[in-house]
Order: structure tokens, then C-alpha cells, then sequence
């Protein structure tokens, strides 16, 4: 099966004076479409980027364990939806790669890599942290909603290895409370953990939330994406 991202699903705002461009990674099992269209559902009218570009991207089609080995949309296998287990590092690794094409393209068109924000929503949040934090540090900012990583992630030994060295994007990160995909503990444990490596950031506990988008999180995430990359 294909390793290749799918073609961009859509581009929110695209202005003669584009400043900076916004990667949202889908979560598994959806679509760059899919994704973009719960985005617009509950924001509508209340979010507007006229300064930057949106990006929606479908990652591509892959065999998924935790679906008995079924063809799925997914950045990267895993062996099971916890956090115990070894990371896949034979499909995150090319797939990272694929993701910092698409950010290295856009900064060919002219955009600033620091004006560049790249984060997702679950399995895409987590891919986005390890761009962010491993394959290209120099963005502006990552977001994870819904997001994790696992006890033994490679991002956590870069991390420790760099930490004196570099100054880290910032994460913005919100969780459910009722999360019972991903569990709030588990999504807490990766920002405190991030956090002790050097990242600066922010978590919101999402009240009465499951593993959902909500729009109270999607309108502070605009708000952080405005002062990341201001007008």
C-alpha cells in the first residue's frame, strides 16, 4: 500500500498575502474532508484565517492492526490503542517524512518554516508532535487535541538529548474528560512529560467531553493560532 499522502483535501484561506500556513493532521480511520468539515460544523462563521492558508491532508491508506489488519486512513500502525506499547517506528518514520515534504513545499512557495503550524487531531496530533518535535522543531507551534504519545516514545529520548541545545516550538494541547479512546491520564502524561523535556505550552481540560472535537477547544485553538502567527 501507498506510503504517499493523499492529495490536500482543501485550503481554507488562501490570500494574495498569505503570512503562514496551518497543517491539520485528521485522525485515524477519517479524512483530510472529513476533518475539515467537523471543523466547519462547529466553528461556522466564528473562525477566519485571512491571513494564513489551511491545509487538510488525508494520510494514505495502510493496513491497521487494531482494526484485525483492515485497510484504514492512518499516519502510522501501532499494535493496540495504548500506551505500553513500542511505537511503529517502520511506518511513523517514512510518514513523518511525508509531512515534512509538505511543510518543505509550502516554504518553497514562500512561506516562512516559522510561520508554519503543524498539529492534528488523536493519531494526527500525536504524528504532528513528533514532526514538531523531532523532524522539523523550527515551526511556529504544534497542536494535538485528543493527542498522545506512548510511554516510550523516541520524541521523549530526542527530546533529552537536545533539550540544552535548542528552544522547542510551543504545544497547545486539549483533552477531554471523558475521553474513553484516548483517557484524559494519558493525554496529561504526554504534556508533563513534553513539558519536563523543555517544551513550553498549554493543556484545557475539556469538560463532559468524549474523544471529540468540541467548539469551545477549536475556538481557544484559533485564538492560539492568531498569536502564533498574528496578522
Amino acid at each position: 500500500m501507498s506510503s504517499k499522502i493523499g492529495s490536500v483535501a482543501a485550503i481554507m484561506q488562501k490570500n494574495a498575502s498569505n503570512k503562514g500556513t496551518v497543517i491539520f493532521l485528521h485522525g485515524s480511520g477519517d479524512t483530510g474532508k472529513g476533518v475539515k468539515e467537523w471543523v466547519n460544523f462547529l466553528l461556522g462563521n466564528d473562525w477566519n484565517f485571512p491571513h494564513l492558508k489551511v491545509l487538510f491532508p488525508t494520510a494514505p491508506v495502510r493496513k491497521y492492526t487494531p482494526l484485525g489488519g483492515a485497510p484504514s486512513h492512518v499516519w502510522f500502525d501501532r499494535e493496540n490503542i495504548s500506551p505500553d506499547v513500542p511505537e511503529h517506528l517502520d511506518t511513523i518514520e517514512p510518514m513523518g517524512k511525508e509531512v515534512v515534504n509538505l511543510i518543505e513545499k509550502e516554504v518553497m512557495s514562500g512561506i516562512p518554516l516559522e510561520h508554519i503550524i503543524i498539529g492534528g487531531f488523536s493519531m494526527g496530533g500525536a504524528m504532528a508532535i513528533h514532526v514538531g518535535y523531532r523532524l522539523k522543531p523550527q515551526v511556529a507551534g504544534v497542536f494535538a487535541l485528543s493527542s498522545f504519545l506512548n510511554y516510550n516514545s523516541v520524541v521523549y529520548k530526542h527530546l533529552e538529548s537536545y533539550k540544552e541545545q535548542q528552544e522547542f516550538p510551543p504545544l497547545f494541547m486539549c483533552h477531554g474528560d471523558r475521553d474513553d479512546l484516548v483517557p484524559l491520564t494519558w493525554g496529561e502524561e504526554t504534556f508533563k512529560n513534553l513539558e519536563k523535556l523543555g517544551v513550553k505550552g498549554q493543556f484545557h481540560t475539556i469538560k463532559n467531553a468524549l474523544h471529540e472535537l468540541k467548539r469551545q477547544e477549536l475556538k481557544a485553538w484559533s485564538d492560539w493560532v492568531r498569536e502564533r502567527v498574528p496578522e
